[in-house]
Parts: structure tokens; C-alpha cells; sequence
């Protein structure tokens, strides 16, 4: 029979097995102590791919004593979660929800309250950030942890002893620098970084394998690998920056690093974010040429798609820039982050509401299209979002639009 990959054998199975997170799992860590007090909690874990979350969820439910079910948010239904649930009423469990930020409401509401009782203990895990991603709902009935990304030296030091304690299965020798360009190559992933070691034992046994032996055998360029070692997510991030910061010079410099690295699905995201992030209002053509951009990347593919990324990149930069619609959502959700959720004005909800006779007014049957009626809830109704700038022609004339809209409510009273 066939052996399951490396990767999955060696998944921790104590506490003491997990590298990386001893915020976590030391012997101050949360988890541990809540496994020590024997205290049951149902948590989120969120963080990267490949640093340990379903391992530390799975070791939770080895230390409780808990039979450990799994149940995928975004492919599996609840007809699925219901058969759990009834053969964890006889004996309790341990449900680990991967993707529990895509969990759909129905499946939600049926969980819950099993969750509240106890009859589950649930560990939700996500590579999105929960408090913007998953359901309050669903977060209120758990603690939220962060894992950290795994250190370079904590993996290298891992990595270097898999050979010795797994002979069997890696029979070459890897040199020191071998082992930290696969660190870097499988950007700091757990199991990414052992199945790469695998497949370079496989591909040179009893050798000793060198970076030129590695790179010929994994091929793809590192996500966070350059000539210098710097994170990949670290030169996105000088990207926006030096984009933001309107250095053309810069930008194209950190344009032509990515480039390298051919990962053309990550630059147009980046560049996404920046267009409606950083230039916004200022130059809204910059929507539609960022879609162009990425049509025609997509049309050619690399080499080729290096020259409409600097075009647009050269543009960015050079734009003006605006970030009032980033400034006006980031109150709104902060406001309502701290509690300021209140009741809608009656005559805005398509009911009939007994409680207030307020009719709603329809806009268009008024003179300018403009009526004087309430639209925020009562506790926010002087609040002021969004406060255009005169960065571009384009925000002057909303401001204008602004102000000759506050001048005929004044006017009608």
C-alpha cells in the first residue's frame, strides 16, 4: 500500500509537537491552559496557509478526549453537519469547520445552538481575518486566536531534522542552504516546505542535494523569495507604497522584482486594491484602465505582460491621489464595530409599521429630484462620512454637488 505524503504522517499530535505558535501552545499559552483547566471554549483559529491551525485543532480534540469530526463551510451541507451533531449529542465532539467565513446562514443557525449547549465543541478556522470575515454571530460564541507566521529560524531548524528522524523517507542530504532556500520557497509554510523536501529526495536519493538540485526539481518561482530574501508580501507592500507615495522610480523598481516572480494573479490584485484604495475619486478613469491592464496580462502572459503593468503602473503613480470613499467606510464600519447599530427609521423599511405613521417620501416627485427626510438612524443623523478633498476636478464637482444638495434641504427646512 502506497504511503500518505510525509507531510500528513508527521502532523503533530501534542502540544509539544506544534512549532511556531507558542503564544498559543507554551507553556503560557491560551490553549494550553484551557486544556490543562479541562475547560472546553469553542474558538476561531485564523492565520496563513500551512502553519498549523487544523493540526492545532486536531491536537484540541486529542487532549479533550473528543471523537473529531470536520465539515468544509463552502462544499459541505447540512444534511452533512446534522448527521454530526446527532452522534456527537451521545458522547460530545469536537467539529472543526474549515472555511467557517463562508458558512451559510442556514447551516449557521441550525449550529449554534448546539454549540451554546455544549453538545459540540466547535474550532472554526480561516485565513481571513474573522472580525471582518465571519458572522458576528458566529464569532460572539468564540474566541478568536491568531496564529503567527512561522519564524525562518523555528522551520529551518525543523526542516534540518526531518532527514535524521525520517530516514526512511529522506534518504539524501540536504546542505544548510538548501534547506533555507526551500524556507523561503515555500514561504514559510509548514507543509508546503516538507513536500518539497520529499519530492527532492525522491528526485536525488542518497544525494546530497544542493539550491541548483531544489530549484530544478520545485520549478516555480518562491512567492517570497528575491535576490535579497525579502517576503514577497513585503515588496507588494513597497509597491503600494511607492505608489501611494507618487515615486515612479520606485514603484517600477518593485513592479520589476514581482515580475520576476511571475505571479501575475497577485500583482493585479495589488493593483486592484491601490486603484480604488489610493487614486480613487482623484483619477476614476483608473477603474476601467485597470481592468484593461488585467484583460491584457491575461491575453499575453508573461514576458509579454510586463509592459501594460508598467504602463498602468507609471500611471498610478503619477496620479493624483484620493482616499476619502477608504476613509468614509473605514468610520461607518469602526461606528458600527462599537456598537452604534441602530434602528433603521421606520419609514425607510418596506413594512407597514404600526408604531410610527411617518410616510416615506419618494425624491423624484419633488423639484430636483431632492426631499428633506431622515435617512441615517436617529443616533447618527448629524454624522458627515464622506468629506470630499479638491484632489481632481471629478471630487471638486461632487463637493459642489454636495453642497447644492445641503443648500435645497436647508432651503426646504
Amino acid at each position: 500500500m502506497q504511503k500518505r505524503p510525509l507531510a500528513y504522517r508527521i502532523r503533530p499530535k501534542t502540544l509539544d509537537d506544534i512549532i511556531g505558535q507558542d503564544h498559543l501552545v507554551g507553556s503560557n499559552g491560551v490553549i494550553r491552559k484551557m486544556i490543562e483547566a479541562e475547560k472546553y471554549f469553542s474558538l476561531i483559529l485564523y492565520g496563513g496557509p500551512g502553519i498549523g491551525k487544523t493540526s492545532i485543532a486536531q491536537v484540541i480534540g486529542e487532549a479533550y478526549g473528543l471523537k473529531t469530526h470536520t465539515f468544509n463551510a463552502s462544499t459541505d451541507n447540512k444534511a452533512q453537519l446534522k448527521a454530526i451533531i446527532t452522534q456527537a449529542k451521545d458522547y460530545g465532539a469536537l467539529l472543526i469547520i474549515d472555511e467557517i467565513h463562508r458558512m451559510k446562514k442556514d447551516i449557521q443557525d441550525y449550529l449554534l445552538p448546539h454549540v451554546e449547549k455544549g453538545n459540540v465543541v466547535m474550532v472554526g478556522l480561516t485565513t481571513n481575518n474573522p472580525y471582518h470575515s465571519v458572522n458576528p454571530a458566529v464569532r460572539s460564541r468564540s474566541h478568536v486566536l491568531k496564529l503567527k507566521e512561522i519564524a525562518e529560524n523555528d522551520l529551518f531548524e525543523f526542516l534540518k531534522k526531518l532527514p535524521t528522524t525520517y530516514p526512511d523517507d529522506l534518504s539524501a542530504n540536504f546542505t544548510d542552504e538548501t534547506i533555507r532556500y526551500i524556507v523561503l520557497a515555500a514561504n514559510q509554510e509548514i507543509r508546503t516546505a516538507i513536500n518539497m523536501m520529499e519530492i527532492c529526495d525522491i528526485a536525488y536519493p542518497r544525494e546530497e542535494i544542493t539550491v541548483s538540485k531544489a530549484k530544478s526539481v520545485i520549478l516555480k518561482p518562491a512567492l517570497s523569495l528575491d535576490k535579497d530574501e525579502d517576503n514577497y508580501y513585503n515588496i507588494l507592500s513597497a509597491l503600494q507604497k511607492s505608489i501611494r507615495g507618487s515615486d515612479v522610480d520606485a514603484a517600477i523598481h518593485y513592479l520589476a522584482r514581482l515580475i520576476q516572480m511571475e505571479d501575475l494573479d497577485s500583482i493585479l490584485r495589488r493593483l486592484t486594491v491601490i486603484a480604488y484604495e489610493d487614486i480613487g475619486l482623484a483619477n476614476t478613469s483608473i477603474y476601467m484602465k485597470m481592468d484593461a491592464c488585467a484583460r491584457a496580462c491575461e491575453r499575453v502572459g508573461f514576458p509579454e505582460a510586463r509592459i501594460p503593468l508598467a504602463n498602468l503602473v507609471v500611471e498610478m503613480a503619477l496620479s493624483p491621489k484620493s482616499n476619502t470613499p477608504l476613509k468614509a467606510i473605514d468610520q461607518a464600519l469602526k461606528d458600527l464595530e462599537t456598537g452604534k447599530m441602530t434602528k433603521i427609521p421606520n419609514h425607510l423599511i418596506n413594512v407597514a409599521n404600526f408604531e410610527d405613521k411617518t410616510p416615506y417620501l419618494y425624491p423624484h416627485d419633488y423639484e430636483g429630484h431632492i426631499v428633506n427626510q431622515q435617512y441615517l438612524p436617529d443616533k447618527l443623523k448629524d454624522i458627515k462620512y464622506f468629506k470630499a478633498t479638491d484632489t481632481s476636478k471629478f471630487e471638486r464637482l461632487l463637493k459642489q454637488r454636495m453642497d447644492e444638495i445641503d443648500k435645497v434641504l436647508k432651503k426646504k427646512g
